[in-house]
């Protein structure tokens, strides 16, 4: 297990990491992880994470979650251009729609959404999308811009995958995937996602990957778990794990090419 991996997407701003990000680090690094891009959901997080990624020599992204969009005002673009100046910023999001669980009403969600995709364009950075439950709307926004970026932790159907991969999108995989009762579905569209496509991603510390073995005692999931998710799309796809590690960490760094 020698080729490198990134992970596309870690929540290392949430309370259950406090203290410990070091330990993490080191155990991500232990097991091949030697990058991670770390989230941001709001402007406390999204500044939270960028001094992170400074003190660690990790990346952040710089966004406003859609659970998070009516808290937004009219500083946004200000607040986030700032952001996005540092050189760890390398994406605008996480950000998006989300009707699963409605947190902010829907009509603000989609402007929150536009209003990030146009400074993403005006920036040239990608975006880090979020998607539930709403990916009709979601297309219909995302094809009114001309954004590049990953659409994180899908769990989407085929007709989603089609659309966002139709539309140049990364495609970021999690735990989800190594999860044998959820996460069927989202097995059965691994074999249709190109691999040029594909970012490996934990969303640590949420998805623990259920094939861990031996079962670990604490359910919080971190970086150094990403070799389970590579093993479980190689099998998917019957690929050796490290053509898998090589080519998601080639798509991370072309995706973020300017910065990463």
């Amino acid at each position: 297990m020698s080729e490198r991996l990134i992970d596309a997407g870690v929540n290392l701003t949430n309370h259950q990491f406090d203290s410990q990000h070091e330990a993490v680090i080191a155990r991500a690094i232990a097991q091949n992880v030697s990058q991670m891009l770390l989230i941001g959901c709001d402007i406390d997080s999204s500044q939270q994470s960028l001094l992170l990624a400074k003190k660690y020599h990790l990346l952040a992204t710089a966004g406003i979650h859609p659970h998070d969009a009516k808290a937004a005002d009219d500083q946004l673009e200000t607040q986030l251009g700032l952001l996005a100046e540092h050189p760890e910023v390398v994406a605008i999001g996480e950000c998006g729609l989300d009707y699963n669980r409605d947190f902010s009403p829907r009509d603000i969600q989609r402007s929150v959404f536009s209003r990030q995709l146009k400074l993403a364009e005006q920036l040239d950075l990608p975006v880090y999308l979020h998607e539930r439950d709403a990916s009709d709307d979601m297309l219909s926004i995302l094809k009114a811009h001309k954004v590049k970026g990953v659409l994180h932790c899908f769990t989407g159907d085929r007709h989603a995958l089609e659309q966002y991969l139709s539309l140049g999108l990364y495609i970021g995989i999690t735990g989800w995937v190594c999860d044998e009762r959820r996460g069927e579905a989202l097995q059965q569209l691994i074999p249709s996602i190109p691999l040029e496509r594909l970012l490996l991603e934990t969303d640590a510390p949420f998805l623990i990957p259920r094939t861990i073995k031996p079962k670990p005692k604490s359910r919080k999931n971190e970086p150094g778990y990403l070799p389970y998710i590579c093993q479980t799309i190689a099998t998917l796809k019957e690929l050796e794990f490290a053509t898998v590690a090589k080519q998601t960490t080639l798509n991370f760094q072309q995706l973020f090419s300017h910065k990463a």
